[in-house]
């Protein structure tokens, strides 16, 4: 058992320590600092914080429910494999909800809202000059950004509740396809929305939603120990026509 893929930041005090436990536990399953199969260990992690295991072992309820983790009776608590399924039911809804967020925004198109999302656009390019692995953290700030703007707080919250494989999928693929071509995506968002184009605006995040499915094949050919694939065969998943425009 090992707490070796864990980089470990100071804990607050002053604040409830299993949430922040949990939180970097999350971020390091799904940097993929740790492979499925790995086992964790409640003690070793509370010896890392000098704290008592209660709160690590709330912790690890919580990954569980995520998917994120076993917790194995007799044989304590391993990293899961990514599931498959679990990814494109997340993809999935994610577009569903986005399309109409963006649709929303394109209806009313707020100037200070464009301004800020250009904004994060020029650091999103900035980024790749110094370390690419940092845009996801980027282009979650973007998506998030458009859900509150459209009022859509909760909703935003319900796919952050989803995505945790799909996130572990966005990290595997960093390397396999250029994060300039994510950021012209996110570009062709943010005009459809400022010239007021729902349906455009619709087309477009579909289609950037979309980019996961045509990478997958071969994510999961470079990396098949972890993901947990129906009937152990890795799928060709099918693009469906994009609602609101032409499917490129």
């Amino acid at each position: 058992m090992t707490a070796q893929g864990l980089i470990a930041k100071d804990l607050n005090p002053s604040a409830a320590i299993s949430p922040q436990v949990h939180a970097q536990l999350r971020e390091a399953i799904i940097r993929n600092r740790f492979s499925p199969g790995d086992r964790i260990s409640e003690s070793e992690i509370a010896g890392t914080w000098s704290i008592s295991r209660q709160p690590v072992r709330e912790a690890f309820i919580k990954l569980a429910s995520e998917g994120l983790v076993a917790i194995l009776p007799q044989r304590g608590t391993v990293i899961t494999k990514i599931g498959y399924g679990s990814v494109l039911d997340a993809r999935f809804l994610r577009e569903a909800i986005e399309a109409d967020i963006v649709a929303i925004l394109a209806t009313q198109s707020d100037p200070v809202v464009i301004r800020e999302l250009r904004e994060q656009l020029a650091a999103q390019a900035a980024v790749i000059r110094t370390d690419p692995m940092d845009f996801i953290g980027l282009d979650d700030r973007f998506h998030r950004t458009l859900a509150d703007a459209a009022g859509k707080v909760g909703a935003w919250r319900l796919i952050e509740g989803l995505k945790s494989q799909m996130d572990r999928v966005r990290y595997l693929s960093l390397g396999r396809f250029p994060v300039m071509k994510l950021i012209e995506q996110h570009k062709a968002v943010v005009d459809r929305i400022e010239i007021g184009d729902p349906q455009s605006a619709n087309a477009a995040i579909r289609a950037h939603l979309r980019e996961v499915l045509s990478d997958l094949p071969q994510i999961l050919e470079a990396n098949p120990d972890f993901f947990d694939l129906p009937n152990g065969k890795i799928p060709q998943p099918v693009n469906a026509p994009i609602q609101g425009g032409e499917n490129k």
